[in-house]
């Protein structure tokens, strides 16, 4: 595909909503994702300690 200008590349045909949002939506959760896993991960080795006092 060519583009002429800016806006024939940001619009993609009338497909630019779509391909920019989808872009958008796959960023936020590759920086979201990691946030995650890392919150879930100091949340288990907080509670690992006091579960291995109790056994």
């Amino acid at each position: 595909m060519q583009w002429t200008s800016l806006q024939d590349f940001l619009t993609m045909r009338g497909y630019g909503l779509y391909v920019w949002g989808s872009f958008g939506a796959c960023a936020l959760g590759m920086v979201i994702e990691p946030l995650w896993v890392r919150q879930r991960l100091r949340t288990i080795q907080s509670r690992l300690p006091k579960q291995e006092l109790k056994g």
